[in-house]
Parts: C-alpha cells; structure tokens; sequence
C-alpha cells in the first residue's frame, strides 16, 4: 500500500487530464465535436492523402525557400507577416468567409478550383445558432 494512504490511491487513480469542468460523465458535444468515428481516428488510408492534405504547406514551403534564394531573407518573412495578417482578420464564426485577402496573396484569386464550384455557403451544414457560436468563440461557454 502506498505510504500516503488509501485517499491519495483514489485521488491518483484518475488522471486530471481526463476530468473536465463538467465532470468525469459528461457526454460527447455533437455541435462543438461533431459525431465521432473511429474512421477518423485511424491512419491515412492510402498513401497520398497526407500529401494532399499538407499540399498548401509543402507549397508555401517551396515558394519561400524560391523567395530566399531569389531575393533574400526579407521576402520570405515579408510574406509570412502578411499571410499572418490576414490570418487574424476573421468574420464572426457563423458568418462564411471567401478569405478573399489570402487567396490573393498566395495568387490563388485568379484561379477556379473544386471550392470555388462546391463550396457554396447556403448549402454548408455547418451553419449553427449564432448567440452559441460566439459564446463559445469568446470562451463563456
């Protein structure tokens, strides 16, 4: 037995990173969570689909490493200032957003994609009550 005593057994039994505010039973949120899917939770299953998923990256990647070799150090971070710039001018969280200054900076605006066509905001089902959404966007939930 442990020399603290039974109570610190039961008090080192749960870890606190399981415990929430709401307690050890509280059950899963469907509107922040959405359903859950042991699909989701399984490694990519073909080999291109972590490439596809990490193609913006891998591509603002290249255009940096082009950017310094071409014009220096400042031109790289000139453009990550930026690109974090725009990242932080957001609509509220239920209103949908085209990202129209990203797209431009990334010269992505003159361009038709997949999104373009289907990505059509009165058609989203993730579209949610507004009060909640901000609720929880400012942390009062």
């Amino acid at each position: 037995m442990n020399s603290r005593g039974a109570a610190s057994l039961l008090k080192d039994s749960i870890p606190l990173s399981d415990v929430s505010a709401a307690g050890l039973f509280e059950g899963h949120d469907l509107l922040r969570r959405g359903f859950t899917s042991v699909k989701n939770e399984l490694l990519p299953s073909h080999p291109l689909e972590l490439t596809e998923k990490n193609f913006q990256l891998n591509q603002d990647k290249t255009n940096f490493a082009t950017l310094r070799n071409i014009q220096g150090i400042h031109a790289p971070l000139k453009l990550q200032m930026e690109f974090r710039a725009v990242k932080q001018v957001q609509r509220l969280p239920f209103l949908h957003s085209s990202n129209m200054a990203m797209d431009i900076l990334r010269g992505n605006d003159e361009c038709i994609g997949f999104e373009d066509i289907l990505n059509d905001p009165s058609q989203s089902e993730v579209m949610g009550e507004p009060h909640m959404m901000m609720e929880h966007k400012l942390g009062l939930l």
